[in-house]
């Protein structure tokens, strides 16, 4: 052969070797170097709302004997609109012998005719009479609660509804209403009137001590009344009254001895005897709202003051027991994962406990809202949670628990198939 063409050849062998080599040694360094730099997908991030146990409904305690009602201003965010009306009753709507809760009719019938500025105000002079002293024996002889009342004594008009009403005292029930109304006919009428101004149809009143028992009134005029009484600030501030001394009638001690009790402020006390004890009461009980509750409630028909008393407290007892913190979440609780294909993962915990305040079964509605991670660093906080209960609205942050970490080039070398995807 051509000596020449045999240099030729030789110089083309050598190039195809060279660019074989080259192509050789080219693709493996271009392989690692795309493994090395592609993008991973991003991480998966799963979230769910945590499950929220809503409490069983409150059981209010109201008495199984007799009847009774309650009202409750207030608390009308939590316990609706109805609640400052009628909110619960037992028992029946029948009128029913309210006995000395009477004294509290005559004397806001009284104040009517004779109002007093405020409760400091004394009002006018009552200057007792050798008739005023008499009913001191009559009333005696009926086995009713009394007072002295000594004949040309004189008292403040403020200082007589008191002795009528924290002791109950009956014989300065009739000499005070004769006194405003100058005999007894003219303050029943004036009695009857006042109740039929006031839409108090379920009422009747014969006399102004409650010892007849034709004086009669329903769970619903009382819910009324009570709360005419509590809005007359000299009522309110006498029937708040749990001991007085006057001179003529000397120390007496309030009737309602649930006085400071449980947040009772009034009223009043009536009975006739065994199955006829009642109470109309008034009370001021901290749940936890921003104000207290004010409540107003009768129980008519009790077997004893005992058993009316007990009522009264166990019914106060479960409003206070109907409101309370529901647990929402807890610190660290989990509510999302955050996977990668290279087997780096972490969780979305709730940052903090969180509980809200509520009535009783009150539906908790929750909301999550997630931002998608910057860093996918331990800690940081990518959302919320809320909770929604009744007027109560309360939010929690969530946030990564655990550290997100590259894959490593051991794995991007072997997993071609996960690169290259964002």
């Amino acid at each position: 052969m051509d000596p020449q063409v045999r240099r030729r050849r030789r110089r083309i062998g050598l190039i195809v070797t060279a660019i074989v080599l080259v192509v050789l040694l080219a693709v493996p360094g271009g392989y690692v170097w795309w493994a090395l730099t592609a993008p991973v997908s991003a991480p998966l991030v799963q979230t769910h709302e945590p499950p929220v146990t809503v409490p069983a409904a409150a059981a209010v305690a109201l008495p199984s004997t007799g009847a009774s009602a309650i009202a409750v201003a207030g608390g009308d965010e939590y316990l609706g609109a109805q609640a400052s009306g009628i909110w619960a009753t037992s028992g029946t709507g029948e009128a029913r012998s309210i006995a000395s809760i009477t004294k509290i009719i005559t004397a806001l019938v009284i104040l009517d005719r004779h109002p007093l500025a405020d409760a400091a105000d004394p009002g006018p002079t009552i200057t007792f009479s050798k008739a005023d002293h008499d009913l001191y024996d009559q009333y005696y002889v009926r086995g009713a609660t009394i007072a002295a009342m000594p004949t040309g004594s004189s008292m403040s008009l403020h200082d007589a509804l008191a002795t009528m009403l924290i002791p109950s005292a009956s014989n300065y029930a009739e000499a005070v209403s004769t006194w405003a109304f100058g005999s007894q006919g003219a303050f029943r009428g004036a009695a009857q009137r006042w109740l039929a101004a006031n839409g108090l149809t379920g009422t009747t009143t014969v006399e102004p001590t409650g010892l007849d028992a034709r004086n009669t009134s329903t769970p619903a005029d009382l819910i009324a009344l009570g709360k005419l009484a509590a809005a007359n600030p000299v009522i309110a501030s006498i029937a708040a009254t749990s001991s007085l001394s006057l001179p003529g009638p000397g120390r007496m001690v309030n009737t309602n001895d649930l006085l400071g009790s449980n947040g009772i402020t009034g009223l009043k006390t009536g009975n006739l005897g065994e199955g006829t004890y009642n109470l109309l009461f008034t009370a001021s009980v901290p749940v936890g709202t921003a104000q207290p509750l004010n409540v107003t409630g009768v129980v008519l028909g009790g077997m004893t003051r005992a058993n009316v008393n007990h009522d009264v407290m166990r019914l106060i007892d479960s409003i206070r027991a109907g409101f309370h913190e529901v647990p929402v979440a807890t610190r660290d609780q989990q509510v999302g994962t955050i996977m990668t294909p290279w087997g780096s993962a972490a969780q979305i915990v709730v940052s903090d406990d969180m509980t809200i305040f509520t009535w009783s079964d009150t539906p908790i509605t929750v909301e999550m809202t997630t931002t998608t991670p910057e860093t996918y660093t331990d800690g940081e906080e990518v959302g919320s949670i809320t909770w929604t209960a009744g007027p109560n609205t309360v939010t929690v942050p969530i946030e990564i628990d655990g550290t997100i970490v590259p894959p490593t080039d051991a794995w991007r070398l072997t997993n071609p198939g996960e690169l290259g995807r964002e």
